[in-house]
């Protein structure tokens, strides 16, 4: 398999440009929220194994909240991001787009303020620049864009086959039709309507260091576990200490703010969501946003990759990723559906995890123990994420109209295609219902 990995270019935009990039960024759109796969800047289209990808202005909308700790003020500057995930390694794609999107990134790049579009190596910035996610979650590791279209067009065929034999035939057996299906798509393939490529080797360096990972990390927190029993209480007892003062910081969120969020999404199937804001300041919160998003990292990369982050299964792609010194968190990711019933999966499904992490989160609704509170007060929850979301300038899927669910269903026809035979009536017929 090809597994893929993720990018993100972070440059401080330069005072007066903040407006005239915006202006640049919305060119490359049709409409607010629907990019130009195709424009003449980044032609995203054009990569291969490019996923998902976003431009985004980062302001410091909430930098104020700090000011509730009594602590001085340190303001953000305006800042770009240009983040995405592909398959294979990062440093090759960016190198890619250095080479086919060179002009038009040169000119993106001109508003930051140490970018000399004359003398700078476009490739070499972009990898200074490149900021690594403390965690990162993919859908299903190892699924590219390759296969998501293939058999997106193989779902098609088989529904219009399946239409076309209830017509012409009748009803058959469901295991017969998956021999004729079988004969069909083979057929298909032969005529080059369709194409279903093999499944390449995994890189032997990925596949040791990705082991590794998995082994040696539980093995140091087994080692360390007298260490933790030891600290535990003296932990504990913080803790409590600063839940009990903890400020929340919740108003509701300007109107304006969301009626810009709001035209730029429900564009497609799939949404983007871009949160930023500041952990709460002092080492025990700062520590203990590191060590989670730690655990986050590993559990996601070795435990939520096949189609689930727990009990979620509209995400596509998300990271946490922790800047200036640690003390500011961005949250990206891509989900289906709208905002309101992302916002109700999580509470519903996964309100503790939320607050594991976002509860070290300056203004976010009080917790009890890292994981009770926080994100089950509703409304609290809801203004906090709309307060600290920023939009997303320009926005890029590769496969716009497949949801999550989609991509899963259409890989499980093709696992049942592949079958010589199903052992049952039963089990066929299961396979075809997903047809």
């Amino acid at each position: 398999m090809v597994p893929q990995s993720t990018f993100m270019v972070c440059a401080e935009i330069i005072g007066d440009q903040v407006e005239n990039l915006r202006q640049l960024l919305g060119g490359m759109n049709c409409e607010p929220g629907v990019v130009d796969p195709n424009n003449s800047l980044v032609p995203f289209a054009q990569f291969k194994g490019l996923h998902v990808a976003r431009f985004a202005i980062i302001e410091s909308q909430t930098n104020d909240d700090v000011e509730a700790y009594n602590i001085s003020l340190k303001r953000w500057p305006p800042t770009l991001i240009f983040l995405g995930d592909c398959d294979g390694p990062y440093d090759l794609f960016l190198a890619e787009v250095a080479v086919r999107a060179g002009p038009g990134l040169r000119k993106i790049f001109s508003h930051c303020v140490n970018f000399n579009p004359e003398s700078e190596i476009l490739l070499e910035w972009m990898l200074e620049n490149n900021k690594k996610p403390t965690a990162n979650y993919i859908n299903w590791i190892g699924r590219t864009v390759t296969q998501v279209h293939e058999e997106i067009q193989l779902h098609r065929l088989l529904n219009e086959r399946v239409r076309q034999m209830q017509q012409e035939n009748g009803v058959e057996s469901a295991l017969g039709l998956h021999q004729d299906l079988r004969q069909f798509v083979r057929s298909e393939i032969d005529s080059n309507n369709l194409e279903l490529s093999k499944e390449p080797r995994t890189p032997v360096k990925w596949r040791v260091g990705n082991f590794f990972h998995k082994v040696t990390v539980p093995l140091a927190l087994l080692l360390l576990t007298p260490l933790f029993l030891v600290l535990a209480p003296f932990y504990a007892l913080k803790l409590r200490m600063l839940e009990r003062s903890d400020l929340e910081i919740t108003p509701r969120p300007d109107p304006d703010h969301i009626s810009k969020l709001a035209a730029h999404e429900d564009r497609m199937v799939t949404n983007q969501f871009t949160a930023f804001g500041d952990v709460k300041p002092g080492l025990f919160r700062r520590y203990t946003i590191i060590f989670l998003l730690f655990m986050l990292n590993y559990a996601a990369r070795h435990i939520y990759n096949r189609g689930f982050l727990t009990r979620v299964q509209t995400i596509h792609f998300a990271r946490w990723v922790l800047l200036d010194d640690k003390t500011r968190v961005l949250f990206a990711s891509n989900y289906d559906g709208d905002l309101e019933s992302y916002m109700d999966d999580f509470i519903n499904k996964v309100g503790w995890g939320l607050n594991l992490v976002f509860s070290n989160g300056i203004g976010w609704p009080r917790t009890r123990w890292l994981i009770k509170g926080g994100s089950l007060h509703e409304q609290k929850f809801k203004y906090y994420l709309r307060r600290h979301q920023h939009l997303s300038d320009v926005w890029y899927k590769a496969y716009p109209d497949a949801t999550a669910v989609d991509i899963a269903r259409n890989s499980e026809i093709r696992q049942g295609l592949e079958k010589q035979r199903f052992a049952s009536e039963q089990d066929a017929q299961k396979w075809v219902q997903l047809i």
